[in-house]
């Protein structure tokens, strides 16, 4: 089966100066993949004619699908509308259909339209409009000597909701598109390179229609098994069989056998459980709380959390003796002990994770570097304790703190099971 490649070009100046990060390739790329289109390039280009009408050019000439987001907004910097008018050729007239979702939604807003918010029902005549449901600037798709251009807008939820219920649809009717599984598992407490090393003989025997792909982020390493074929059943068939022998082979290492993050992780096994669980956390600053709560649900598991920054907190809130800070130090194993003790009390929750550490870059010393963290996990009965070292920059630090103290937590759920 031909492969079908698809070229991304996201608009803007605030891409390249990096005012704001482009979001939007990553997520299309992904969606286009699960639906058998490879993206083959990603381009980011200012708000500059000709830089655009260039990237066109060179997309049409190896792309089938070009996917296209930014510069439909109302402002004079929006530009890509014109330009797409000009590039195919046609002339701007008011979709009907795009001019009464814009009178809706300033309805809904009780707010007054200015011509300038009118100006977005205003498309290419050669153009077939994308409804937008999230918002007023309408999609476009047009053709071109087989190749198909999507034009969406840059905000994310807009474009989001846009490729799933209109564009993903319409190109698996345009194209024929082979089936694509993935399989995808998260290991913690193990190096990609030593990972790599341990499966080397399975990666070695793996079929050849089969990729396993590497992606380390943060003290975990997540493995991807993909395959590409004609038949659903048989493809599901092959690539199974292949992800419970690697299942097998880092089970000592793996968080979870699907492609979600530590929380979520962490927050099922709470659920299954029945169980609670509050954060006291120094060094941390409430980032561990905030990863737990990004999880939708977590208010079932999740009671709260004590940034216990200071001494006197820890002392005062979390009941750590003053004997305990004077003698071994807020970072030290008694320490982060006492502090899992005095969350369980003041949350009231069934288990708990505490951290205290040197994040960076100053506050070090020979005896606790900068990148020392003492971490607690524990119940009523037990507790754990680990010491880390970490060796980079403050924001990392903190990210690995939270990512092991989580794995910490998972270990200890598991050891009480």
């Amino acid at each position: 089966m031909e492969k079908i490649v698809a070229g991304i070009i996201t608009i803007g100046d605030e891409l390249l100066i990096g005012q704001v990060v482009d979001t939007n390739s990553a997520w299309m790329a992904q969606e286009l993949n699960k639906n058998g289109i490879w993206v083959g390039h990603r381009i980011a280009v200012g708000d500059v004619r000709v830089d655009i009408w260039q990237a066109l050019d060179e997309e049409f000439k190896r792309a089938s699908i070009i996917l296209i987001t930014g510069g439909l907004g109302p402002t004079a910097d929006d530009i890509t509308k014109p330009l797409l008018c000009d590039y195919f050729g046609g002339k701007m007239v008011v979709s009907q259909e795009a001019l009464e979702n814009v009178k809706k939604i300033f309805e809904k807003l009780q707010r007054p339209m200015i011509p300038r918010n009118l100006q977005q029902a205003e498309v290419p005549d050669v153009c077939t409009v994308i409804p937008n449901k999230r918002g007023t600037a309408p999609g476009m798709w047009f053709e071109k000597e087989g190749r198909i251009f999507v034009s969406m807008p840059g905000v994310p939820h807009e474009m989001k909701g846009m490729m799933t219920d209109s564009v993903i649809p319409a190109l698996r009717q345009h194209f024929k598109l082979p089936f694509i599984a993935h399989r995808t598992l998260l290991t913690a407490g193990i190096g990609e390179s030593f990972l790599a090393d341990h499966i080397k003989t399975f990666e070695e025997a793996l079929p050849s229609s089969i990729k396993l792909a590497y992606l380390p982020n943060y003290g975990m390493v997540r493995l991807r098994l993909t395959i590409q074929g004609e038949d659903a059943a048989a493809t599901e068939g092959l690539i199974q069989a292949q992800f419970d022998t690697l299942k097998g082979l880092v089970g000592e290492w793996m968080v979870t056998d699907e492609d979600i993050s530590m929380q979520e992780a962490l927050g099922r096994m709470l659920t299954t459980r029945g169980k609670t669980i509050g954060t006291a956390e120094s060094c941390t600053g409430g980032y561990i709380a905030h990863l737990i709560t990004s999880i939708a649900g977590s208010s079932n598991y999740f009671k709260g959390s004590v940034v216990s920054y200071a001494n006197e907190i820890k002392e005062n809130v979390l009941h750590v003796s003053s004997s305990t800070l004077s003698t071994n130090g807020a970072v030290s194993e008694p320490t982060v002990e006492e502090m899992v003790r005095g969350a369980l009390d003041l949350l009231n929750t069934d288990f708990a994770i505490a951290t205290s550490g040197i994040m960076g870059p100053g506050g070090g010393s020979l005896e606790k570097p900068v990148g020392t963290v003492w971490v607690a996990v524990g119940n009523r009965q037990k507790t754990l304790t680990q010491k880390f070292s970490f060796r980079f920059d403050r924001q990392r630090n903190i990210e690995l703190a939270a990512t092991n103290a989580m794995n910490l937590m998972r270990k200890f759920l598991l050891l009480t099971d």
